[in-house]
């Protein structure tokens, strides 16, 4: 069959293309914005990518057309497949239909470390040696690619609450019916799609209605909207994991003088130690869990420890571009105030008095709307300075007056060459005269950021 898919480039719908490359498919596809690491990705599977949505792309005639959510109606293309009557399928109800459908699914949910999470177990099932297929939304390190299909039963896939297309509003994760289950944290997100978290925990609660009786949840404990949302009824067996042994089936201890350590106890007792270079309490949580995960299907504990001692990560998730003298440029998916405090937490613990170069792009549609505002300053608190870049007219919110306060730290940019030389003369001056002093340049934005990375090593 070929398919042609909508909105490619995104990262659920670049991992469903090898996916679905992987069951036999001729596959092609095409995006708006094309831009590394999902790109680089799929042209070396094989994919054929095209730019743009022109009605053109008709005449490929593809059996089948999967929509990615990015696509409303107006686009060009989707409006001439709509006025043909030619066949057309959301990625998440394709996938479920045709890929899920005979695997023991395990599901990794929540407003951050969905990414992370998935990574950590998809890498503890490979450890394991079960060969398990997996889709991730983003580029993991220890793998080759974000999605795999094996013929293995397990399967594990980021479960997102971001709603499946244009003609179907249900969160994507309603598609994958789990027997295994994570529950990271619920906050509120996606101010685009959703009025509160209330609307955002009716639909965690529809995927906790799919998961059958001899399944598993797994939620954190210290997340009270999950605590609520398990109270609106559940009918599987439910764990626990936090900092509290007392009230939690799975507990972590940690030296808060040792960034990279943590001990793992399950039912009270303690079983090994974790030890790594991931930074950030975030991660060790989503480290518990996938532990948790995994002993449901039979994977020991320890095998799972050493795993995670094992384990590199995923693009873009304060991954180091590169070093020159001394000043270090991170990449890192910020898309949330919680998760850009728990990055900067993580890497102050690691890197003590060091000087930290914060560089935020608010991208995220939760971002633009303002809807999270208030609590972008203090997600900002560990860092030394900061650089904000974005453009002022597609901001919803009156930037320069909420940075107010914190304004002899902080600048703000809409132009990306000035806002590189501005970062560049920063970090040398916090280096001062010495380039044995290491100074951390934290870049985050949920986008390609005009590549500014590679602009700001070259600076």
């Amino acid at each position: 069959m070929h398919i042609h898919i909508l909105g490619i480039c995104g990262t659920f719908m670049g991992s469903l293309a090898v996916l679905a490359k992987q069951a036999g498919h001729k596959v092609t596809g095409c995006d708006q914005n094309v831009y590394p690491p999902m790109s680089t990705q799929l042209q070396n599977q094989g994919i054929e990518l095209i730019s743009g949505f022109g009605k053109e792309q008709i005449n490929l005639k593809p059996d089948l057309f999967i929509i990615g959510n990015v696509i409303s109606r107006g686009n060009e293309l989707m409006e001439e497949i709509l006025n043909q009557g030619l066949p057309y399928i959301s990625g998440p109800q394709w996938l479920g239909e045709n890929i899920l459908r005979n695997k023991w699914v395990l599901a990794i949910a929540g407003t951050h470390g969905k990414t992370t999470t998935t990574t950590m177990l998809a890498w503890i099932l490979e450890y394991a040696k079960l060969n398990p297929s997996y889709l991730i939304g983003g580029v993991p390190l220890n793998f080759e690619a974000s999605a795999r299909l094996t013929d293995s039963k397990y399967f594990v896939i980021e479960a997102d609450e971001y709603d499946t297309a244009f003609f179907d509003k249900r969160s994507k994760f309603i598609h994958y019916r789990p027997r295994t289950t994570i529950l990271n944290n619920l906050e509120f997100d996606h101010a685009d799609i959703f009025d509160n978290v209330e609307d955002i925990q009716k639909q965690f609660h529809h995927l906790i209605r799919t998961i059958p009786a001899n399944g598993e949840i797994i939620v954190n404990h210290d997340a009270h909207n999950l605590l609520k949302t398990l109270e609106y009824g559940s009918w599987s067996h439910v764990s626990y994991f936090s900092e509290d042994i007392d009230k939690s089936n799975w507990a972590l201890k940690t030296d808060e003088n040792i960034s990279n350590h943590f001990e793992v106890y399950y039912n009270q007792k303690l079983q090994s130690k974790v030890i790594w270079d991931i930074i950030g309490k975030h991660n060790q949580y989503n480290g518990l869990a996938a532990i948790s995960a995994a002993k449901h299907i039979g994977i020991d504990i320890q095998t799972s420890i050493e795993a995670l001692n094992n384990f590199s990560g995923i693009k873009r998730r304060m991954e180091i571009k590169g070093e020159i003298d001394g000043i270090i440029i991170y990449d890192d998916f910020a898309h949330h105030p919680t998760a850009i405090q728990a990055t900067l937490d993580g890497l102050r613990k690691k890197v003590g008095n060091e000087p930290i170069i914060a560089v935020l792009e608010p991208r995220s549609n939760t971002m633009k709307l303002g809807a999270v505002k208030d609590a972008i300053p203090e997600s900002l608190s560990n860092a030394d300075y900061n650089f904000i870049y974005t453009d002022l007219s597609s901001i919803r919110w009156d930037v320069k007056q909420v940075f107010a306060n914190i304004e002899n730290n902080t600048e703000i940019y809409d132009d990306i060459n000035v806002l590189i030389q501005k970062i560049k003369l920063k970090a040398c001056h916090m280096q001062g005269n010495s380039c044995s002093k290491k100074c951390h340049v934290v870049v985050m934005s949920n986008g390609g950021f005009e590549g500014i990375h590679q602009k700001l090593l070259e600076a």
